[in-house]
Order: structure tokens, then sequence, then C-alpha cells
């Protein structure tokens, strides 16, 4: 296991329209666990997919040392397939079931080779992941989104492989199942891959790869380790540019003050040939001469700031674009005890137990609601915003307006652009000062006038969340679901700082225990078994 291991070399790949995705790449990932990251976009998953054979490349190639396992982010599982299907050892059971039925016929020993224990080993298997009551006999039809997920890492390790792809293996996963992957991939010994945005599980990788500008960057040790990494080389880099920028502004000062006294040298001399009576030959002679000299001294100047505008152009290649969402949102105020939303004994399609679930949220809570896959927690938002009647019991909203952000962020209208979406939620803006608050979102210039259908995930998010938090009126309570779901980690960065500058109350539904820190949630709700309970503070205690 410990020889596995990935190479990459000269590797080129494109899309069917020629559009590039990677040129001349090589890189070597070696035994032990490696997190994968780079904006959405950048060909993370593609990579994954050139280097499990899915994909062919353009150039280049790839080498693969030992089994391979990948698992990747959309399963293409049709939902009639079983549980044992899935795992791939159906004709293993089956041929079990016959021998012990009394049919001894030699394909099914052939069939069966070395895998006598396989229920057994399977069963293992199941349990560490939390499926240990699935039949084999099951369909994916009858299974949750993030069963679905740990069935197919379960069948990838089953394969015993030596080298393990997964992409995004945590989304549509409840924290107990992401605990239970990260125990998982603790004990692996062989080469893993991860394409993740899950900083939790990123933190328990020992080297991380930054795919970046087309090239693959390793950093020794886990996410944390990478993110001080990244900040020094940020903070040398600032500095760099800022010395580069005033020794250009230096030559520049200095390029011009020598040719005003060149002007002022030829200026003086042309008066003193005239005054001294020299023969025109001799006068012209040296005055081309001075010519000659200013023209050379020039030259050397303009040569000095061309070397000065290169470094400085150097030490910018070196910076990253901060992308940071920068907000004051003093409009979503709500004072501290004030009830923004009573709900009492509610009951919806079931999901609850009696005598239903009350929930009181007042001033500017910070609420995480937790709980398993299924039990309800997007149901319960929905009664929240009141897109959803309740079966049963009775709810209160305060006057201030509610907004609810799904998981499908299907508010905006996708044939509209950002701008003009921004001005349907906000009529009474002036278009200046519309502008200017989607720059702060940071839809600058023609990004602004582009239609919202064509943005990516992180973008369709910034652009809701300028159209929600600046509203009118703008929302006092503001409800989100799973919000970091299929964003990067730089769109996940930015929902921070907008989340950082709402003052209002929110309750966001999330399995993202570092996302939960650091938007600073300070309590916390389970829904489990049908009821809802307090399990305490801040993300964290």
């Amino acid at each position: 296991m410990s020889d596995a291991f990935i190479i990459c070399s000269n590797l080129s790949f494109s899309w069917p329209d020629d559009t590039p995705v990677f040129s001349d790449l090589s890189f070597t990932v070696g035994g032990g666990r490696t997190g994968l990251v780079a904006p959405n976009g950048a060909g993370k998953s593609t990579l994954l997919k050139l280097i499990a054979g899915e994909y062919r490349p353009g150039g280049g190639s790839v080498s693969v040392n030992g089994v391979l396992g990948y698992l990747p982010q959309s399963l293409p599982l049709a939902g009639d397939l079983t549980v044992a299907e899935v795992l791939g050892i159906a004709p293993v059971i089956a041929a079990l079931d016959a021998i012990e039925s009394g049919d001894a016929s030699e394909e099914h020993f052939t069939t069966i080779g070395n895998d006598w224990d396989i229920e057994e080993r399977t069963r293992a298997q199941l349990d560490r992941l939390g499926l240990g009551d699935l039949g084999f006999a099951r369909t994916l039809r009858t299974l949750s989104g993030g069963q679905v997920v740990s069935l197919g890492l379960a069948a990838q390790l089953l394969r015993r492989p030596d080298v393990l792809l997964l992409d995004e293996p945590t989304n549509n996963l409840d924290l107990d199942a992401r605990r239970r992957l990260y125990d998982v991939l603790g004990d692996w010994n062989g080469c893993l891959l991860v394409v993740s945005h899950d900083r939790a599980l990123l933190d328990r990788m020992d080297r991380i790869a930054e795919l970046e500008r087309g090239e693959v960057r390793f950093y020794g040790g886990d996410f944390t380790a990478y993110e001080e990494a990244v900040r020094t080389e940020q903070e040398a880099a600032e500095r760099t540019v800022r010395s580069a920028e005033q020794e250009l502004k230096r030559e520049k000062r200095e390029m011009q003050q020598a040719r005003e006294r060149a002007e002022r040298r030829a200026s003086n001399a042309a008066r003193n040939l005239k005054s001294a009576g020299l023969p025109r030959i001799f006068a012209g002679n040296m005055k081309r001469g001075a010519q000659e000299s200013a023209g050379r001294a020039s030259q050397t100047h303009a040569a000095r700031v061309g070397d000065a505008k290169a470094r400085l152009d150097e030490a910018g290649r070196a910076l990253r674009d901060d992308q940071k969402i920068s907000l004051q949102l003093p409009g979503t105020s709500v004072p501290a005890g004030r009830t923004v939303f009573l709900g009492e004994h509610l009951q919806a399609r079931g999901l609850f137990a009696e005598p239903g679930i009350d929930l009181t949220i007042r001033g500017p809570e910070r609420i995480a609601l937790t709980g398993p896959n299924g039990v309800g927690k997007s149901t319960l938002l929905r009664l929240i915003s009141g897109d959803l009647d309740p079966d049963g019991g009775t709810t209160r909203r305060a006057d201030g307006r509610v907004a609810y952000l799904s998981q499908r962020l299907d508010l905006l209208d996708v044939e509209r652009t950002v701008a003009e979406n921004l001005a349907a939620f906000a009529p009474g803006m002036l278009e200046a000062e519309r502008m200017n608050l989607l720059a702060r979102f940071l839809f600058r210039g023609s990004r602004a006038h582009l239609p919202v259908g064509v943005l990516s995930g992180g973008e369709r998010l910034r652009a809701t969340l300028a159209c929600v938090l600046c509203a009118e009126p703008a929302p006092q309570l503001l409800l989100l679901d799973e919000p970091t779901n299929n964003l990067d980690l730089v769109s996940v960065g930015q929902l921070e700082s907008a989340l950082g500058a709402y003052e209002g109350a929110f309750v966001v539904v999330s399995h993202d225990e570092r996302f939960l820190a650091e938007i600073k949630v300070e309590r916390r709700l389970e829904l489990s078994g049908g009821r809802l309970l307090e399990t305490g503070g801040p993300a964290g205690e």
C-alpha cells in the first residue's frame, strides 16, 4: 500500500469547443492523505475523472500504481439498483445462497472464489459507515442522499483499493455520517486524493494540493497549516508589491528630473553658444553631442523604469485575488429580546412527535439547526418562513420581513440580470447606489449585467444574498438551508463575511461545524426523533 501513487505528466485537456482546462500539467501524489483545493471551475473534478480514466487527456499521461477506487460527486446510480448490486456483491451472495440451498454447481464455487466471508466483511464496512441496518435487497430509491453517498464509499472500500479518489464525499452527509467518514479515512494507509470544501475533513489531511493558474502546488500539513502558509505568502507578496511600487515611482521621478535637467542644459548651452559667437558648424556639433548624451541618459532611465515595471508585474502575479465581501447592514437590526417568531405545538407531514414542536426566536439570535438527514429540518424552516402551513399548532411572526434561502437558491429570476433582480427587490434604491452595492458583493462593471441563469453556484449565492439582505424592507429573520453545499472555499468565506455584517436573527441548517463557528452561532437546536432539543450555545461547545 505504501508504494501506491499517482503521476500526471505534461497533462493537457480541453472541452469539445476547444476551451482549455489544463495545459502541460505535471505532479505526483504519493502515499498518505492529500486534499485538493481550488475555486469552482478550476478543474478539480475534471482532474479526478482524468486520473480515474473516465476522461482521456488531449496530451500527456496519467499513471496509477495500484488498484484504483473512485467516488464521483454525482453517483451514476439508478434508483432500482439493490444495495448488494451497488456494493458489487450480488453475484457472490446469490452463489452463497444457492450452495446453502443444496446447489453445489461448480459455477457457484467459481463465483465465490475466496470471498466466503463477503457478508461478514460487508457488514463490518457498512457498520463503520452507519449503514449496518441496510438489507442487501433494499433499493436505492428507498435511501436518503446521504445514505447513497455512504453506500458508494462502502462499495469502493470493499474493493480494497490502493489509490482512492473522492470528489466532495461529505456533500449530503449529516454530522454523524461525516464523523464516521472522518474516522474511516483517518485509518487510511494508501494513497488518498480528496476534493472537498469541508474544512473539518481537510484538517485531517497530511498535505494540501492547490490547483491554481494551471499548476498544482503542495503544502505540508492540514488545511489550517495551508491557510497560515498562504497568509504568510500573501503578506510577503504585499510587501514586495509595495516595495516594487515605490521603486517604480522613484525611477519615474528620476527619469523626469533627468529630462528636466537635460532640457535646462540644452537651453543654457544654446544661449551660451549664441553669445560666444562660435562658428555654426562647431556649434552644431556641440548641439548634436549634447542631444546624443541626453538621449543615452533618457534611454538608460527608460530602461530602468521598464525593469521596475516588470518587477512590479512579477510581484503582482504572486498576489491572490482577495475577493472578500465588505458590508454594513444596519437596516437588518433587531432589538434584543424582541420575539420575531413564535411557534407552538407545530405539526407537519407527520414528522414531529406529539404534542408538536415549540420554538421561540428572540432578538438577533444566531441559531444552528442540526439533526440527521430526513428528520424535517427543511420542513421546519418552511414553517418558520410561512412558506408552509402547519398541519397543527400555531405560528406568530413579528412585522419585520422573513427571508428564506432554500438549497435550490431559486429566489431570483434567472432571465433577469443581477442588477435587474436587485432593482426588483429594492425598487426605491437609486441606480448608482445599486451598482455600488453590487460592487461590494463583487459584481463589478459588466458582471452586474449578467443574467442570473449563467452564474456559477458561488456567484448565484452572492447575487441572492445581495437581493435578500438589501431588499426593501430588509429582513430581520433570515433562514438558510445548507447554504455551503457545493460552494468552493472562497465562496464559503464570502458567505461568512456577509453573515458577519447581518444584524438580524438567523436560523441556519448546516452540518459544517467550521462554518457554524465562523458565523458565531450562539444557540444550537437539534431535531431528532420528532423532537426539537436545545443542545448548547456557540458552535464547538
